[in-house]
């Protein structure tokens, strides 16, 4: 069916132009490359005309009227400043208001360089003032969060971040107080900024008055060397623009990509970057005669690397994790096979089945760009399994939740209780415990056409029989399926064929180490993150060749460790949830420093080999995808069946060295329902622990009504909650202290 657009023809300073109904009028001016002045406007955000800096002349109008704020009309004459005397004129006048309050501090400002205000006073204000009075201050700076300052002299109350807060994150807690003179920007005594967007808040803002309490007074824009860069922190693949000053990261801002994170991007993404710097490895280690690792020279350290893995050979176990880029994972896929010869290789350093190796390998891996951002809000519904957007993956959420606003897209999700994420895009939750959900999916099959989406997140593997169910419903609906993991860095992996067809997996390769696993090749894991106890693992392997960017317990109890580069300081591709490849360059060339790919090549040389990328999944035979048993374990007095996943903001190793991000994590809670907690004597608002194989927790209990019975909720690897267990396992839950 072809849609014909109505259009409309109007002049704007004398051009004749024909553009299609409902566009704006300072949208027309931009298209003809005209620049009216404006503050509040932004053209991800729904028209405001705040500031009335925009100002335009209308035939047939007695006075300036906003061209932020009225579509064109067929036959509208517009006459911007450029040709008209009274928009010049209206346009000073407001340039003149806004500074009767606004501080000359231009060279202490962090907006200084870069600002929309001073700019404008200089093409559109007037030479002089006429004020003579006393500029309004403030106490400064007020934390609107641990993350945003905010100096409130500074506003020009375009509603900017209120409005983002509002309209785009769908954390209405930052506001517009007072009214005339005293209006000012503030939060709710008993409802701080909580978000986790809140910096984008920073970036929009036009003026300096919302700054970052890391990069607040610490360079200035024309001090700083800018480069576009891609996020390493989760699937969504957002574009960034990384800023550096004297080979030092200042800061990351939000890069625009209509077709990915649009101009957005998450607190993760923008802030956590210090660790790029911080605790580095700088030479290659070895294990001496006495068992200490001590540096040594690069050729000695491919030397002994390559002399042992020739050692183990076939019998050799490769681990990655989530940091590697496309690049680096298609030379450990390379290694593997073509230099060891083993099979035994795996992405996945977290809970593994092979009924999610069959999913994988029949679904997703290889698959071409399919389910993307913009078929979310073209959708009619999307299924969420096993997958909570706002913590996993957060420009996703952003995407939903404008498509669900629109009322063009209907969200539901197979979960234990109605998330805050799932509330702010609108959602309907299909109520299931972990070992409800296979059930769940089934039965979702009459909110799904063909015109549906299924996001499934990586923790589906917790669930037996899940993977297989979403298959089956994907198949019986006609609904798109895509599989959406936690770090940015896993879809280019499996790709790659860095996963075990006709191997072992990350549980058995652990399980295996020092019997017939002699050897273990390492790159990123994070132990913590293991089913198994990989550092167990790595004291029996016979010969262990770890690849870091800093110490960890794996580097600890290898024989031979190399220093490998930090995405900051090589080029190279992350693949994103959609298969997308965002591409990055190097913001701060480092001598010397050597991606993941680059040492394995060295060490390919060493053998007298070569590393040759090949499409791993042409030839390869993929496994029936069959549903796991389930867990037929009973839930006893005083148990509960466990469900979790982590918080965006928790304990990661990628966040260290970022106080101000830390602080604005969202606080562990432990979640049951009414039933729930009569039937284990708990008390809403009091704490609950909650403790399973040696492990406990114990956090403040909130009471949720819609909950799933006999199931409780914690976050994983969040701050004062060290419960990293999968869901579905029988846990004790009771009264605690924390």
């Amino acid at each position: 069916m072809t849609v014909t657009t109505q259009t409309v023809t109007v002049t704007v300073d004398g051009v004749v132009v024909e553009v299609p109904a409902g566009t704006l009028i300072i949208r027309v001016a931009e298209m003809l490359g005209t620049a009216i002045p404006r503050f509040c406007d932004h053209p991800l955000l729904a028209p405001v005309a705040a500031c009335r800096m925009c100002l335009v002349e209308i035939e047939g109008q007695g006075k300036p009227q906003p061209s932020c704020a009225i579509t064109v009309a067929d036959g509208m004459i517009i006459k911007t400043q450029h040709t008209s005397e009274m928009a010049e004129k209206a346009q000073a006048g407001v340039m003149e208001f806004l500074l009767i309050n606004h501080p000359l501090d231009c060279p202490i400002c962090d907006k200084g360089g870069e600002c929309p205000l001073q700019n404008q006073a200089m093409t559109n204000g007037q030479g002089e003032t006429r004020f003579q009075g006393t500029k309004r201050t403030f106490p400064k700076p007020i934390n609107v969060s641990a993350q945003v300052l905010l100096d409130r002299e500074r506003c020009v109350s375009c509603a900017r971040c209120t409005r983002f807060a509002d309209e785009i994150a769908g954390d209405p807690f930052i506001e517009l107080l007072e009214r005339g003179a005293k209006q000012q920007v503030g939060t709710s005594e008993d409802q701080p900024f909580d978000s986790y967007f809140s910096g984008n808040t920073i970036q929009i803002c036009p003026v300096g008055a919302l700054t970052s309490a890391k990069y607040r007074f610490r360079s200035r824009p024309f001090d700083l060397v800018s480069t576009p860069t891609a996020c390493e922190h989760c699937a969504s693949g957002c574009a960034l623009r990384t800023d550096v000053r004297r080979s030092t990261v200042m800061r990351r801002l939000a890069w625009d990509a209509p077709e990915v994170n649009e101009e957005w991007n998450c607190d993760k993404g923008r802030f956590a970057f210090p660790y790029t710097s911080e605790a580095r490895l700088t030479h290659p280690l070895v294990r001496d005669t006495d068992g200490n690792l001590v540096p040594t020279s690069w050729p000695e350290a491919l030397r002994i690397a390559a002399a042992g893995l020739a050692g183990t050979g076939a019998a050799t176990g490769v681990l990655t994790g989530g940091r590697v880029t496309v690049e680096d994972a298609q030379a450990y896929s390379a290694f593997a096979r073509e230099v060891l010869g083993t099979k035994d290789v795996d992405f996945r350093a977290r809970v593994v089945s092979n009924e999610e190796t069959a999913f994988l390998a029949n679904h997703v891996a290889g698959k071409p760009l399919d389910v993307t951002y913009g078929d979310l809000e073209t959708a009619k519904s999307v299924l969420l399994v096993a997958f909570e957007p706002e913590d996993e993956s957060p420009i996703i959420f952003l995407r939903l939740r404008k498509a669900a606003l629109k009322g063009s897209t209907k969200v539901y999700s197979v979960g234990p209780y109605t998330s805050a994420g799932l509330a702010k895009m609108k959602g309907t939750l299909l109520v299931a415990g972990p070992r409800q959900e296979v059930s769940a999916i089934s039965k979702a099959a009459e909110h799904l056409t063909g015109e549906s989406i299924i996001l499934v997140g990586e923790r589906a593997v917790q669930t037996p029989g899940a993977l297989h169910a979403v298959s089956e419903l994907a198949q019986k609906t006609g609904a798109k399926l895509a599989w959406v993991p936690r770090r940015a860095g896993d879809r280019g992996a499996l790709d790659a064929g860095l996963l075990p067809i006709g191997g072992r997996n990350t549980t058995e390769i652990v399980a295996a180490a020092g019997s017939a696993i002699k050897g273990l090749l390492i790159g990123g894991v994070s132990p913590e993150d293991v089913d198994g106890d990989l550092i167990a693992a790595v004291e029996s392997a016979k010969f262990v060749v770890s690849l870091e960017t800093r110490h960890t317990e794996v580097t600890a109890n290898a024989d031979v460790v190399f220093p490998v580069a930090v995405v900051t300081e090589k080029s190279g591709t992350f693949r994103n949830w959609e298969g997308r490849d965002r591409s990055f360059s190097a913001v701060v060339p480092t001598p010397g420093a050597l991606s993941d790919a680059d040492v394995l090549g060295e060490l390919a040389r060493e053998l007298d080999k070569a590393i040759s990328i090949i499409d791993y999944w042409a030839s390869a035979t993929k496994p029936a995808l069959a549903a796991s048993p389930a867990d037929a374990s009973e839930v006893g007095s005083g148990q509960a069946v466990l469900s979790t996943w982590r918080h965006l903001l928790d304990k990661g190793a990628l966040q260290s060295g970022e106080p101000y991000l830390a602080a604005t994590a969202r606080v562990a809670v432990v979640r049951v329902s009414p039933a729930t907690a009569q039937k284990l004597d708990l008390i809403d608002g009091g704490t609950a622990t909650v403790s399973c194989c040696g492990e406990s927790a114990s956090a403040p209990l909130i009471v949720t009504a819609g909950m799933a019975d006999d199931v409780v909720w914690v976050p994983a690897n969040s701050e004062g909650c060290s419960l990293n267990l999968p869901s579905g396992c029988v846990v004790s839950v009771s009264r605690g202290e924390i």
